[in-house]
């Protein structure tokens, strides 16, 4: 992998003894996200309470106001009133894949061109099924071939809708986006998977439960997923907070041998970052439910983890992290669908975790990881928000860690640095 020039560095916060904390995370990014398409596309104004504030909701709230939505993120408590869908308008993604999946097949609603571009790493991030599925629904789409950004959404204002075959192997989210908009196509959508087993199916569950919150009928099998053509009816909706990004915070207790909790965990929840639950005991830590929200204190030695990482791949490089200061061999399983994310974890985390000593080789599916000695240097993200999570873990264990472009953090979490150096 081409490493990013060395600039903004940040020096690591170091534990000088176990860390004891209790800490309040920003909402969920991918229940924010998802929260916002429904409410542009549902028959009344709505709120959303404790929306997660960062660049890929943001991104979104201004790509649904382009295509004619009210949407004020003033404060805390998100207002959406919903109007007709028109274009012509240009969406700016980001490096956001919900952004560059999920508004496409809204776009397709407007009337006029709508074009779609991102950041440069954004462009080689996959799209094509998508596109694929949309152009047999029959919308035009300018792209050239790419089947990536940039592109151009040529709406006529309706979509007939009916049956799809993807292949969602490099992404769950090719499913969300086609179920999100489905209900509003005349014919709704019948999206069916051929292809190896989907990754973070959790997503397309956590989609198909949202979507039956505002009214939509939806029959979900395997492989198989309906969306009935119907209203979005207006729903209020609160955020959780996002799971995965408890990740460092979480795995900082079981590295310092202490105790963190992390307030306002759902009992119940659809968000794949609730796997942490069994990965930090399996690594053994001590799990549990307590008044405030989940604790995880370290139970122990920090011991290495066989595990399938397929249903959460966006755990892989907290996870990856720990399991580099365990004290026995790891595998990350399951995981080569991670190459197509912000970047390409797999490589990006081999390269990087061996620059501080770590001994990790890179598999077709994931990774291996043996126990030996850490040393400080600087660990690049390739502008990866995850990827920082897993340096800043290093850092709490290993002195002399500098993380390249912390603010790549600020993708699901403003404020992160400044929230992890206070706990520590």
């Amino acid at each position: 992998m081409t490493q990013p020039p060395t600039t903004d560095l940040w020096a690591a916060p170091n534990a000088s003894g176990p860390i004891s904390a209790t800490v309040s995370l920003p909402g969920s990014k991918s229940l924010t996200n998802r929260a916002l398409v429904l409410a542009a596309l549902s028959d009344a104004p709505s709120v959303i309470h404790r929306a997660l504030r960062s660049r890929d909701s943001e991104l979104m709230a201004t790509a649904l106001r382009s295509l004619g939505s009210d949407i004020d993120t003033s404060g805390p408590d998100w207002s959406v009133e919903p109007g007709d869908v028109r274009g012509p308008a240009t969406i700016d993604c980001g490096l956001a894949g919900t952004v560059m999946r999920f508004v496409p097949p809204l776009a397709a609603l407007a009337t006029g061109p709508i074009g779609f571009d991102g950041d440069p790493h954004a462009r080689t991030r996959p799209m094509g099924e998508v596109l694929q599925a949309l152009r047999g629904l029959g919308v035009s789409i300018e792209d050239e071939g790419r089947g990536t950004l940039p592109f151009t959404i040529v709406g006529s204002g309706v979509v007939r809708g009916g049956t799809v075959t993807i292949d969602a192997s490099a992404s769950s989210q090719f499913i969300s986006a086609l179920l999100l908009t489905g209900a509003r196509y005349d014919e709704g959508i019948d999206v069916r998977h051929d292809g190896k087993p989907v990754p973070s199916l959790p997503h397309v569950a956590m989609t198909v439960d949202q979507l039956r919150r505002h009214g939509v009928e939806v029959d979900a099998d395997a492989g198989r997923w309906r969306v009935f053509p119907g209203v979005v009816r207006a729903l209020d909706v609160t955020i959780e907070p996002d799971l995965s990004n408890a990740a460092p915070f979480l795995a900082a207790a079981l590295v310092s041998g202490g105790e963190v909790t992390v307030r306002d965990w759902p009992r119940t929840t659809t968000q794949a970052g609730d796997a942490l639950r069994e990965i930090l005991a399996l690594m053994g830590g001590r799990v549990r439910f307590t008044n405030d929200g989940l604790t995880v204190s370290a139970d122990g030695p920090l011991e290495g983890l066989d595990y399938d990482l397929h249903e959460a791949g966006e755990l892989s490089p907290a996870v990856a992290a720990l399991c580099v200061l365990a004290s026995s061999p790891s595998e990350l399983r399951g995981i080569a669908h991670v190459r197509g994310h912000e970047t390409d974890r797999l490589n990006a985390l081999t390269s990087e975790l061996n620059g501080l000593g770590a001994d990790v080789t890179e598999t077709e599916d994931g990774l291996i990881i043996a126990p030996a000695p850490l040393h400080g240097g600087v660990f690049r993200t390739y502008a990866d928000h995850r990827m920082a999570h897993a340096g800043v873990i290093i850092g709490v264990a290993v002195e002399g860690v500098q993380i390249e472009n912390i603010a790549s953090t600020s993708k699901t979490y403003p404020g992160f640095a400044d929230d992890w150096s206070r706990m520590l």
